[in-house]
């Protein structure tokens, strides 16, 4: 599918949301408890790999999440005892690209099962240097030069922000539990049938967005955050991103009559924000354009402000957010 995607240029990088694992109920919150538990530990990068692996791994799995609730989790910064963590764990679940530091720290350890779900699908490009096109030949998800700030992409550009695609997630999902299966292999039953459940349910919900976003009016929505590029290509949607623009300051005049053109021609009717960051960005170029503001969240984490206590709430969530934008509602 090749659906037309505009990235609107800006001149700082928009702050992605500060969110991480919140109510997983295998998983330790304690960083301390992330090797010898007398379960499979496993030590997940951020929330949506922390998620796969308790919904995978169930009773037979401790699950620590390097990035914890409220914290950035593109600049994690990782501290010697979590380092010492990767020694003592038995698997390490990561994406690698998104979490720089991370993957330098999983690189150098000892840690035995090393799982990248970017191996697990297939990642593309998202976004257009001339603010045009949406496909996976020649355009890639960038950042405007001179900014300061964390990257979106991996390696070659590629859009790392699977998670938001459950039929992507699914295909992660997979893989995580055939490296499950082969890692502790006295409970790969029970790792095959978890899988099993979580894929089934992530088919569910693809089925249930695809028709929940049919007859819609608009095809457009406006983000802060570039992160909506696999989502918006799996339903035939345009994601427009303010990319570039720190939460904290304002738009410029001429980018915000840019912005309210693409509405008035899209039909656009809200501006979404991030759950944990500074709506000011979205209200300025909202009441500048008549528009109205909500949250769509990337699902980076969950905290006690996101709108469901799981990736399967939030995503519902933010299918009753589309809706009403979009006129599907």
């Amino acid at each position: 599918m090749n659906v037309r995607r505009r990235l609107i240029p800006a001149s700082a990088v928009t702050a992605v949301t500060a969110l991480a694992l919140g109510t997983l109920s295998a998983c330790s919150s304690d960083s301390a408890a992330a090797g010898n538990t007398g379960k499979f530990d496993v030590v997940a990068s951020f929330y949506p790999m922390a998620f796969l692996a308790e919904q995978i791994g169930g009773d037979h799995v401790n699950v620590t999440s390097l990035t914890q609730p409220g914290q950035e989790p593109h600049d994690l910064e990782i501290s010697a005892r979590q380092t010492a963590q990767l020694e003592e764990t038995d698997a390490a679940l990561y994406l690698k690209g998104l979490q720089p530091n991370v993957d330098e720290a999983i690189g150098q350890s000892g840690v035995r099962t090393k799982i990248d779900a970017a191996t697990l699908t297939t990642l593309e490009t998202h976004g257009a240097e001339d603010g045009h096109g949406h496909g996976d030949e020649d355009h890639a998800h960038e950042d405007e030069g001179g900014h300061e700030g964390h990257s979106h992409e991996t390696e070659g550009g590629k859009d790392p922000h699977v998670w938001l695609d459950p039929v992507k997630y699914a295909e992660v999902a997979e893989g995580v539990g055939k490296a499950f299966e082969k890692a502790d292999p006295d409970h790969a039953a029970d790792y095959r049938k978890n899988t099993d459940t979580l894929v089934g349910k992530l088919n569910e919900l693809d089925t249930t967005l695809e028709a929940g976003l049919k007859d819609r009016k608009t095809d457009v929505f406006i983000t802060t955050h570039a992160s909506f590029g696999y989502f918006a290509e799996r339903y035939g949607l345009t994601e427009e991103a303010i990319n570039g623009l720190d939460p904290e300051s304002e738009p410029s005049a001429a980018r915000v009559k840019e912005l309210t053109e693409t509405a008035g021609a899209d039909g656009v009717t809200t501006v979404f924000y991030e759950t944990l960051v500074s709506d000011d960005t979205a209200k300025t170029v909202a009441e500048d354009a008549g528009l109205k503001t909500d949250v769509l969240d990337p699902l980076e984490g969950i905290t006690d402000s996101s709108r469901g206590n799981d990736y399967f709430e939030v995503m519902e969530s933010n299918l009753k957010a589309l809706q009403t934008a979009l006129g599907s509602a």
